[in-house]
């Protein structure tokens, strides 16, 4: 398994982006290869994903450490993949959020296509860095029209 973190500060207080980061129907605006996204119960979401020119389903486990403000999500089906979200206060209006991605580099090429290699390793850190800034954006901008 590969491990990657990134992580990005954005200017809303933890609550908000907690909130936003546990509304299913958000994460096509955010994460890059989400076509649609729904709950699927209480702990679940269900994600249809196009990466490499190819289209999935994909089921996520979804389970929370509240107290610690910890996110931490698995594929149940699809790809074997998963991540935690950590959110971390800076102040009452400011969060750090930190993405943990862990995959195998085998299933990412055979499922999603694409480079391999350190050439497959750049191209995940930059999505993942994609997909925090428009996480970023997207947060920022909701707190603005309220």
């Amino acid at each position: 398994m590969s491990t990657l973190e990134e992580h990005i500060d954005i200017n809303v207080p933890l609550e908000t982006a907690w909130a936003c980061l546990h509304r299913a129907e958000t994460y096509p605006r955010f994460l890059n290869g989400v076509r649609q996204a729904r709950a699927a119960g209480e702990r679940r979401a269900h994600l249809d994903v196009e990466a490499g020119g190819r289209a999935q389903e994909v089921q996520v486990e979804i389970v929370d450490r509240e107290m610690e403000n910890v996110m931490t999500w698995q594929t149940t089906s699809g790809p074997d993949l998963a991540g935690t979200f950590s959110l971390l206060p800076i102040d009452r209006g400011h969060t750090r959020i930190q993405a943990r991605f862990e995959y195998d580099p085998g299933t990412i090429k055979e499922t999603f296509g694409g480079p391999q290699g350190f050439a497959q390793a750049v191209a995940i850190e930059r999505g993942v860095r994609i997909d925090l800034q428009q996480f970023k954006e997207l947060v920022e901008a909701e707190r603005t029209a309220k």
